[in-house]
């Protein structure tokens, strides 16, 4: 999968999917932190969308619900992070899959934290899900799309051919972009979606 292309087609085997239209970082925030209340140590979480879908955006909220301490940032350079509960929740690790597929996801021994805490590992769908839940695991895919020119002001999208000389925030940046968040189950604990 390419960073320049779209997120691969979800896997076989889903038992439900839920659309939610997430109209800025506030209503990412609070589906973020209804979700977190529903995570238990050993879920695992796989993020899909293109760059600047609010992968790293998403998980920065959740970890702010489970309450887990560091700042959370792209895992990008550093391919995984683990963030410690400040109490006695899940631990948060987050994974970058894309560069660690490359190099091979038994190097970051991701299997021995696995069992006490939430992993959320970025542009990993098709990849980690056997290999760290096996055949029969259970795990949840969230797959976030940036609805086109979001961070625009409506009416004033730029010419393709347009040269972008402001580069100042504008209220739509500071808000966050409109996206779509859509959420499949897989497995057996998750054959009903949760209650959000």
């Amino acid at each position: 999968m390419s960073r320049d292309q779209g997120p691969v087609a979800a896997l076989p085997g889903e038992h439900w999917s839920r659309e939610v239209i997430l109209e800025d970082l506030s209503a990412t925030a609070e589906f973020a932190e209804a979700l977190a209340g529903q995570l238990r140590p050993g879920d695992l979480l796989v993020l899909t969308g293109g760059l600047g879908a609010g992968k790293t955006t998403f998980t920065q909220s959740l970890g702010s619900a489970l309450r887990v301490s560091g700042p959370i940032s792209s895992p990008t350079f550093i391919l995984s992070r683990i963030h410690r509960s400040q109490d006695h929740g899940p631990d948060l690790v987050h994974v970058d899959a894309y560069r660690a597929a490359s190099g091979s996801l038994e190097s970051l021994d991701l299997a021995s934290t696995l069992a006490d805490s939430v992993t959320v590992v970025e542009w990993g769908r098709g990849i980690v899900e056997t290999a760290l839940m096996g055949a029969d695991g259970s795990w949840l895919d969230l797959e976030l799309i940036r609805a086109p020119g979001a961070a625009s002001t409506p009416g004033t999208e730029p010419e393709a051919d347009a040269i972008r000389t402001d580069f100042s925030e504008t209220e739509a940046d500071l808000l966050g972009a409109r996206r779509r968040a859509v959420l499949r189950g897989y497995g057996p604990d998750w054959t009903q979606p949760p209650q959000l």
